[in-house]
């Protein structure tokens, strides 16, 4: 059983920054990409980020790049999202995502386990 736990989340003044964590169990880990999802109310859940399996290949929303990074450690078993320059429209529960294959995707389909999430407010 596969299960991720978020952290890192939390109210933040806008232009501020935070690095949420999505630990994971499971020896397999390192063999799937790892993908950032995020919904804010009334919204539908989107792409925020995602890293192959190795880490080598990372993939991010057009809105979102140059503000937040995906990084993974897989001997920690634990993917990060720095997220930098936030902005009051960052607000949303963020949740990370097991892929069920190495290479990123921005499908929700293409994940198959999921963490509950962690909220993360943005204040201007």
């Amino acid at each position: 059983q596969v299960q991720l736990v978020e952290s890192g989340g939390g109210l933040v003044q806008a232009g501020g920054s935070l690095r949420l964590s999505c630990a994971a169990s499971g020896s397999t880990f390192g063999s799937y990409a790892v993908g950032w999802f995020r919904q804010a109310p009334g919204k539908e859940r989107e792409f925020v980020a995602a890293v192959s399996w190795s880490g080598g290949t990372t993939s991010y929303a057009d809105s979102l790049k140059g503000r937040f990074t995906i990084s993974r450690d897989n001997g920690n078993n634990t993917v990060y999202l720095q997220m930098n320059s936030l902005k009051p429209e960052d607000t949303a529960v963020y949740y990370c995502a097991r892929g069920a294959v190495g290479y990123t995707s921005s499908r929700p389909s293409n994940y198959n386990y999921w963490g509950q999430g962690t909220q993360v407010t943005v204040s201007s």
